[in-house]
């Protein structure tokens, strides 16, 4: 990084800290061109939301009966971003997390990690979109033998404040029978009588979406607690933040013929070497908000570098490891635990009900292919 004289400046101090300057740089997130693409891409983009923690007592089975109802029924797929690719590398500790969390990843030692991107739309064969939301999913194996899953999104905010918000805008969004679309006035109702989600989503439509998922920053969104070995707990948010230099999305005009152009071109960007991402953990203050994702944290708050994610391997669903996998938020090894934010549990029940009904049905055949020539990509 430069300064405006051209000399070499850190981007971190000697703790290791980011400047805020720095992280809203990198944070390059989805920009969506209308309320109603909004509302449908992030509805589908946060598929694991449940629970019986709303007013009306939503239950897991209801939730994703209405995704069903929104996306259609796509038997053996995940009931949200069915269209993906699993990948597989492993995370160095930079060693600064020891300090605030007992978590054996953050050791200074290299830790195995597979996981899963996906493309936020509940439709498996939806063609791929310049304006298309990304996914990154994460399984840490640590050498105790715990797991670690996150399961994160390119965008900055949550776009709803609850459960019932969620919910009620999926029902906003299901298409009309007649149009097969959603019903602009309809979502526009929605957006009138929920001004706090209307906002959320202003913010994310006027973030930058980046290029692709190579370049891509992925966010927590919800707030977790670190535990350090005396027992002293941190509000944390964390991010994925790409080396990969940001590159604004724009219209691809040969998606028409490569309705998987967001994955073949981050088959591409490996053939090239390992794709590598730094762990930044954004540090709350007494009174940041952890009850409500939809509301971003002040950017003047510390950012610490845990460590690096490299991933080195592509591969499809029908020969990776994430398929059958349930990347549930709330698989925490000891030394991270869940803050007080009502979605996180809303999300893991959810998804469980999910995984529950896909694993009846038949295994799908993948949505996204490699190379016929290639049984995986390094």
């Amino acid at each position: 990084m430069t300064n405006p004289s051209g000399e070499n400046v850190s981007p971190r101090n000697d703790s290791g800290i980011y400047s805020p300057a720095y992280i809203l740089s990198r944070a390059n997130f989805g920009s969506l061109i209308a309320i109603g693409a909004v509302l449908v891409v992030v509805a589908a983009a946060f598929a694991w939301t449940a629970g019986w923690l709303s007013p009306k007592r939503l239950t897991p089975g209801e939730v994703v009966d209405q995704f069903e109802r929104t996306n259609g029924l796509h038997a053996g797929f995940r009931r949200n971003h069915p269209k993906g690719i699993c990948f597989a590398g492993h995370f160095d500790s930079s060693g600064a997390g020891q300090t605030l969390s007992k978590a054996e990843v953050f050791r200074p030692w290299a830790t195995p990690v597979f996981g899963r991107f996906a493309i936020a739309s509940g439709q498996p064969y939806l063609p791929d979109t310049a304006m298309s939301v990304r996914s990154m999913a994460l399984n840490f194996t640590l050498r105790n033998g715990e797991v670690w899953r996150m399961a994160m999104n390119g965008i900055p905010v949550f776009t709803v404040a609850s459960v019932q918000d969620l919910y009620d805008q999926l029902v906003a969004a299901t298409p009309d029978p007649k149009t097969g679309k959603p019903d602009p006035a309809r979502l526009a109702a929605f957006m009138k009588s929920h001004p706090a989600d209307a906002q959320a989503v202003a913010v994310v439509k006027a973030t930058p979406l980046a290029s692709g998922f190579a370049n891509t920053t992925f966010n927590s969104l919800d707030a977790f607690l670190f535990v350090n070995a005396r027992g002293d707990k941190r509000a944390v948010r964390w991010a994925m933040i790409p080396d990969d230099p940001f590159q604004p999305a724009k219209p691809d005009l040969t998606q028409a013929t490569r309705p998987n152009f967001q994955f073949d071109d981050l088959i591409t960007r490996m053939r090239l070497g390992p794709i590598r991402y730094h762990l930044v953990v954004t540090l709350g203050q007494p009174g940041d908000q952890t009850t409500d994702p939809s509301k971003a944290w002040p950017p003047d708050r510390d950012h610490i570098d845990l460590g690096v994610l490299t991933l080195d391997r592509v591969d499809d669903e029908a020969h990776g490891a994430c398929r059958d996998v349930n990347f549930d938020p709330l698989i925490l090894p000891a030394g991270v635990e869940a803050s007080d934010d009502p979605i996180l549990s809303a999300r893991s029940a959810t998804y469980a009900q999910s995984f529950k009904r896909r694993a009846a049905e038949h295994p799908p055949v993948s949505a996204v292919h490699l190379p016929s020539n290639s049984e995986g990509m390094h």
